[in-house]
């Protein structure tokens, strides 16, 4: 059922956001960084020429929506300055949207946190998002432009969204940028915010073929977010960022790193947060909640990345260590079976916490079914 499932919902997401139809596009880059790597999963699952299509033109949409300013803005053209045809060659030079339905916070104007939500802007956790969904792009098409984009993004990020309060003081980060990276919007710094870069930026790293200044650039940002990370505490009660700890721990694995000490212990550290985490969140009632009570794309990060460890401890080994966490994580397993079955029930997806999130929660629901192209396993 899962394949079918999946096909069904990537097929109602092409149409309700214009990769297909007569629909107006529609894109919000977190969703459309799962949803790559999902329409790339289903081009490998059923060599449907169609799903590598549709992949092929996500990133054409995104980097031609999101990368340049919006229609409702008096400025025209990509975001990041750059002429027609040398945004052309570098569409993620300057970062790229959110993709909110309202304009950013103009400069003089007071900051209203609830409204902020539905602002646009730059959201680093996002950006990271879609460096890693290029690079999946990268490796499942050997085409090299998709991760030099990957890496110009990764070096744009680093660059505008962190900072030192004072010379020679320990660098922060931005949670929020305006739209051409100019100026915070909001200047407190995303719980996950370094991980996210150290984690995405090693990935980059890990990948052949990087000389020159990317490589140096990159090695750069990786050296700052280590220091970031160095007195980290990752621990969290939100099932989204609990699933986003393991997903940093997924990946920090799959990329083969682990045999340097100072990530090794990283990685430990990671797991035992998350263990911790999960102890607290399956203590609680969340997911005994009604549909209206619950949001599903926050619960389905969870599920997501506990699928890819049991993708990942199916197919690689570990020390004893890292294999004793591994187990102890898998005994969390039956979450993913709660999640999942819970949102695919057509009458909870008729619920308005389903439906005011429905792109999101689609594309999260068949990542969940069918993560393997999200993990590249």
């Amino acid at each position: 059922m899962s394949i079918a499932l999946t096909q069904e919902l990537m097929d109602e997401f092409a149409v309700a956001t214009g990769l297909t139809g007569t629909a107006s596009p529609r894109r919000y880059l977190w969703t459309d960084a799962f949803a790559l790597c999902n329409y790339f999963g289903l081009y490998r699952r059923t060599k449907n020429e169609h799903y590598l299509k549709l992949a092929r033109e996500l990133i054409q949409q995104v980097h031609h929506i999101l990368g340049r300013h919006r229609p409702d803005s008096p400025r025209q053209g990509w975001i990041s300055g750059l002429r027609d045809e040398e945004g052309e060659k570098h569409p993620t030079r300057g970062g790229l949207r959110i993709g909110k339905k309202l304009n950013e916070r103009s400069q003089h104007e007071p900051l209203d946190s609830q409204l902020e939500w539905d602002r646009d802007g730059q959201y680093f956790h996002y950006l990271t998002k879609w460096m890693h969904a290029l690079n999946r792009a990268h490796q499942e098409t050997g085409d090299k432009q998709y991760l030099n984009w990957a890496v110009e993004l990764a070096v744009v990020a680093h660059k505008t969204f962190s900072y030192e309060r004072t010379p020679g003081s320990p660098k922060r980060m931005v949670w929020k940028m305006s739209i051409d990276l100019s100026r915070p919007l909001v200047d407190s710094m995303g719980h996950h915010d370094p991980l996210d870069g150290l984690i995405t930026s090693l990935e980059l790293q890990a990948e052949a073929g990087l000389i020159g200044e990317l490589s140096v650039a990159l090695n750069q940002t990786i050296h700052d977010y280590e220091k970031m990370c160095a007195q980290g505490n990752w621990a969290t009660e939100d099932p989204l960022g609990i699933g986003g700890l393991l997903d940093s721990a997924i990946r920090l694995m799959h990329t083969g790193v682990t045999h340097k000490p100072e990530l090794q212990e990283l990685l430990i550290q990671l797991l035992r947060e998350t263990r911790f985490s999960l102890q607290s969140y399956s203590r609680s009632n969340q997911l005994d909640h009604l549909a209206e009570n619950r949001l599903a794309f926050r619960e389905l990060g969870l599920s997501i990345s506990l699928r890819g460890l049991e993708l990942l401890s199916s197919t690689e080994t570990h020390d004893l260590n890292t294999s004793g966490l591994i187990a102890d994580l898998l005994e969390y397993r039956p979450l993913v079976d709660r999640i999942e079955s819970f949102w695919i029930e057509p009458l909870h997806r008729r619920a308005s916490t389903w439906i005011d999130h429905g792109d999101i929660n689609c594309v999260m629901l068949a990542t969940s079914l069918a993560p393997e192209s999200y993990y590249g396993m």
